[in-house]
């Protein structure tokens, strides 16, 4: 008797058989899920409720062939990145503008002399007459800067130190170096400025303006070089320095001098005539650690005091001696005020400069 799994009549010739000839085709589970069509269960087609024996299934293409890990992590990737552009484009963005902060305030109080003209004073010793209790030293030795560079709450011994070195060559630069002074040199003092402050510095430098904001002498002390030399390069200077945290990412160091000055006419003679000229500079830096570490500071505010110099001068550009002979009170004695006067900004003012320099 023949094998039932064969026909009748036996095998036939030159054959293997039905089995034999589909033997190659394995439908493995893959093959499967992504065939296109799906034979209905047995409990569909009793319920009669399918015109067809077979319902489409929809199409993934490649995708239908995936682990279903994988799908999954494929999906968790397409949705970080559709969540990553959704941010990238609604949030607000930032304007290339100044920090808060960042933006400098000067204010400049003109000092008229006293009384009489503006002296002279011995061209060899022109600050001979300075009182020696005032603590007068030769430039950048009269600073102040603290000998004992201690750390703060939170910044390090070495962050103090390396700010306060930088603070050190802005002052230095800025009301100490001929250059700066009466050569219209501004680079090397922009250089130490953080650049958000650029900006604002070169718009006071190219456009200065008398508006508390583009004082180029909110920067730099100078002299206009067609009308001031220098007499001395030496400037005699009192003052301090100190250190305190204004946050505990914001390290702010606040200076306070009192500076002398020997000028005489440009252009003149050895022999011209020489006076001294005060001037007292408050600033104040903000530096972070970003500063710090490229040594550079931000000059939030600066109050100058300086004469004398005649009541309404324009000094937004260059400070304005007085030249020797010049009688005073000049330009108005100050003191009275006028709040219906808007012909000049509120902050302007004018005092009496008392003292050696004061007539």
């Amino acid at each position: 008797m023949g094998d039932p799994g064969e026909p009748p009549e036996g095998a036939p010739e030159g054959g293997s058989g039905s089995d034999d000839e589909y033997r190659s085709v394995v439908f493995d589970e893959s093959f499967v899920r992504a065939a296109r069509i799906q034979e209905l269960s047995a409990s569909e087609r009793l319920g009669g409720g399918a015109a067809h024996p077979v319902r489409r299934r929809m199409g993934l293409g490649l995708l239908s062939s995936l682990p279903r890990q994988a799908l999954t992590l494929l999906l968790l990737i397409v949705m970080a990145f559709g969540a990553a552009v959704y941010f990238g484009v609604t949030s607000p963005q930032r304007e290339p503008s100044l920090a808060a902060g960042s933006e400098l305030t000067a204010e400049l109080t003109a000092l008229v002399p006293a009384a009489g003209s503006v002296a002279t004073v011995e061209p060899a010793a022109p600050f001979a007459k300075l009182s020696a209790a005032a603590g007068y030293a030769d430039g950048s030795a009269g600073l102040g800067l603290p000998t004992a560079r201690a750390a703060t709450a939170h910044f390090s011994q070495a962050q103090v130190s390396e700010a306060l070195n930088t603070v050190q060559r802005y002052l230095t630069l800025s009301m100490l170096a001929p250059v700066v002074l009466v050569q219209g040199e501004t680079e090397s003092v922009r250089a130490l400025l953080d650049p958000a402050e650029q900006a604002q510095f070169d718009q006071s430098v190219t456009a200065p303006g008398d508006d508390q904001h583009h004082t180029v002498t909110g920067w730099m002390i100078r002299f206009d070089p067609q009308k001031i030399a220098l007499a001395s390069n030496t400037v005699k200077v009192a003052g301090s320095v100190k250190v305190s945290e204004a946050d505990p990412s914001t390290l702010e160091i606040t200076t306070d001098h009192t500076l002398v000055y020997a000028l005489r006419p440009a252009g003149n003679a050895t022999g011209a005539p020489v006076s001294l000229y005060e001037v007292r500079r408050e600033l104040r830096f903000d530096l972070d650690r970003t500063d710090i570490a490229a040594d550079q500071v931000r000059l939030v505010d600066s109050v100058v005091q300086a004469g004398p110099t005649a009541c309404g001068a324009g000094q937004a550009e260059y400070l304005q001696p007085l030249p020797v002979g010049a009688v005073g009170p000049l330009g108005g004695q100050p003191g009275a005020v006028d709040p219906a006067d808007r012909s000049h900004p509120a902050w302007q003012q004018c005092a009496v400069l008392a003292g050696p320099t004061g007539g």
